[in-house]
């Protein structure tokens, strides 16, 4: 429950704040004031095990001391001065050239997700050939909230119709095939659909894809779907764009998810884990695309927070701890162990219709029946409340409950999250029953 302290201020605050919070901060209402390591502090002191990491940002925890010291010393110097070239710049770049694949050598500094999506599109639509004037992207796929994101995944907002110029194609949601068909049999049918209506197009220039589908649910593809799709891109000419706000860092147990599924892509977005949650991203490409003439005039990656030096020092801080700590290494090995864990919920609970996940990146969908697999938003606002009144944070949206721990969280503090995970859930079946 909501403490004294916390619906006080909570109050006070709603007289003037806009409405339109995030599912889990409407839902939770809590006010967090201090974070350590794995663990959050509320405003009535009551603490919480935080397996969302912040909005899936907090690679590190919250509040590295090795993060925090780049931060105050850098706050201390200097804060903007636009995109002039500052100390630490160049050291992060040969920092992301020996972290990322080798095609990907040229590097621009943003402050968002979506900020870093809108320049991959730029990117793509200044050096594309005349005539490839369309662009693909994946039904379910999220990419930020500015108009150019929404295009691509044609989100309509009120009135307002903007499907853009892009092609949407079949992402490999095997639990809810949209093709009712069953993997392996179906051959990785929505792949081929996919290369069928995209990359096998002459007026396709780039694919935009998550090669995890983050915030539809932890949507990942099986073998098959990505190797199809990234041969055809290859064979035809089209671009291929990662989306790699969310998974990028090491989150899937490699640095770039694309690494798992073999994909080289052109360009990557990256973000939210790159500088422990601090605002920054990174717009990662092969040279023949970020220093094409055409995409390399005079503005096209500054704007008024790129490039700034905060940003900058807290990714060098977060990466060479990333690095230095061989903590990628730790993702997969505690990837295997919540694998373990989920599944055993999983087998427990008739709820659970399917838990899916890579590294430290797990979702759980929620359904009325096994049966029906008719989501179930109701059980997951449930579980997601119960949890958070046993002091485990996780996120939520929709019928899907997303878990993202920190790379540094130890074992017995995630064992203990997943127990408190598994307590929520007993709670909400036993009161339904």
């Amino acid at each position: 429950m909501t403490g004294p302290r916390q619906s006080e201020l909570l109050a006070r605050e709603a007289v003037r704040l806009a409405p339109g919070a995030s599912e889990e901060s409407a839902l939770g209402r809590r006010v967090f004031v201090e974070g350590s390591g794995s663990v959050l502090t509320d405003l009535d002191g009551d603490q919480y095990i935080d397996l969302a990491a912040g909005t899936l940002t907090q690679s590190l925890g919250h509040c590295h001391p090795e993060v925090v010291a780049a931060l105050t010393e850098q706050a201390g110097r200097l804060w903007n001065v636009h995109d002039f070239a500052t100390a630490d710049r160049a050291e992060l770049c040969e920092l992301l050239a020996r972290l990322l694949p080798e095609q990907l050598d040229t590097y621009g500094f943003f402050s968002t997700g979506a900020e870093v999506v809108e320049a991959a599109l730029r990117a793509v639509q200044a050096v594309a050939d005349p005539g490839r004037n369309r662009i693909g992207a994946l039904r379910h796929g999220f990419h930020g909230k500015t108009q150019g994101a929404r295009m691509l995944v044609h989100w309509d907002i009120g009135n307002q119709a903007h499907a853009g110029n892009s092609i949407l194609g079949y992402s490999p949601y095997c639990y809810r095939c949209p093709l009712e068909l069953e993997y392996p049999s179906c051959g990785v049918r929505c792949a081929s659909l996919v290369r069928r209506h995209i990359t096998e197009k002459s007026n396709v220039s780039a694919l935009v894809f998550e090669p995890v589908l983050g915030a539809a649910g932890v949507i990942v593809p099986p073998p098959g779907y990505w190797e199809q799709i990234a041969d055809s891109a290859r064979q035809n000419g089209v671009m291929l764009v990662a989306d790699e706000v969310l998974t990028g860092g090491g989150r899937t147990g490699t640095f770039l998810a694309s690494e798992r599924f073999g994909v080289q892509p052109d360009l990557v977005a990256l973000s939210k884990g790159m500088a422990s949650g601090f605002p920054f991203a990174v717009l990662a490409g092969r040279a023949e695309v970020l220093r094409h003439p055409r995409a390399a005039g005079a503005g096209s990656t500054a704007s008024t927070y790129a490039n700034n030096p905060l940003g900058i020092a807290a990714a060098k801080a977060t990466l060479q701890v990333v690095a230095r700590d061989t903590l990628i290494e730790n993702v997969r090995t505690l990837g295997a162990l919540l694998d373990d864990r989920l599944a055993e919920l999983k087998s427990r609970f008739e709820v659970l219709g399917d838990v899916r996940g890579l590294g430290l990146l797990h979702g759980l969908e929620f359904v009325r029946s096994r049966e029906s697999r008719e989501p179930a938003p109701e059980i997951a606002r449930a579980v997601y409340l119960a949890a958070l009144d046993l002091g485990l944070r996780t996120s939520l949206g929709g019928h899907i409950i997303r878990l993202a721990p920190p790379f540094t969280i130890d074992r017995a503090l995630l064992e203990e999250g997943i127990a408190l995970l598994g307590r929520a859930l007993e709670q909400v079946t036993e009161a339904g029953r």
